[in-house]
């Protein structure tokens, strides 16, 4: 089951990093951006920012459809080393290219999950990514790097932020871009605390020969 969701965009603050953003966000091809680095911000409830917003509104804009496929679970096993897995969501355009994609991992017998955001290049990186259950509170999660074709934002998953995704129907995934307009996009959870705690859709296994 697949379910349809649109981006829309609000104002947001700060200066501008890139110029690829709005492109992108709307479901154009483009090609490779150069690799971007960027010191973020510490991962925080995102009601803690402080001070006023430098830029005022712009307005809204409505972009493109986003088209979510299921949940999935994919866990890795390599020789003797602990099984790790990753549920995952896939959201692209029509066109088939990715647009976001939401992973947890967990390790085997760790205890903790990282949860990672998977974007496309040209956003403006200081700002992070927050995330928003529901109604609930809502939490920033810092940009750790970027590749040619896409940045990644990443944090340590607040356990409190997992049992909501868990208990919740919907997670807004805002992002802030070269304009200094918010877009957001609402990733669909119905699914999630099922596929978190039942089989792997697949297993890949390695093994390594000494």
């Amino acid at each position: 089951m697949s379910d349809r969701h649109s981006m829309r965009r609000n104002p947001r603050r700060g200066p501008v990093l890139g110029g690829l953003a709005i492109l992108l966000l709307a479901g154009l091809t483009l090609a490779p951006a150069r690799a971007a680095e960027t010191t973020a911000p510490k991962g925080i409830y995102a009601n803690n920012k402080p001070g006023e917003p430098e830029v005022g509104p712009r307005g809204q804009r409505e972009t493109r459809e986003i088209k979510y496929g299921d949940w999935g679970k994919f866990c890795f096993k390599a020789g003797g080393a602990p099984q790790v897995c990753r549920t995952t969501i896939n959201g692209a355009w029509e066109s088939g290219q990715t647009a976001v994609r939401v992973d947890l991992i967990e390790r085997e017998g760790d205890g903790t999950a990282r949860l990672r955001i998977l974007l496309p290049v040209g956003l403006y990186l200081q700002a992070g990514v927050k995330l928003t259950v529901d109604q609930g509170a809502p939490y920033l999660i810092p940009y750790s790097w970027c590749m040619t074709n896409s940045c990644i934002a990443g944090e340590l998953a607040d356990v409190k932020l997992v049992r909501a995704m868990e208990a919740g129907t919907k997670l807004l995934v805002e992002v802030v871009d070269t304009n200094i307009l918010t877009i957001i996009t609402t990733v669909p959870l119905d699914r999630f605390e099922t596929v978190r705690k039942g089989a792997p859709t697949q297993v890949f296994e390695q093994t390594i020969v000494e």
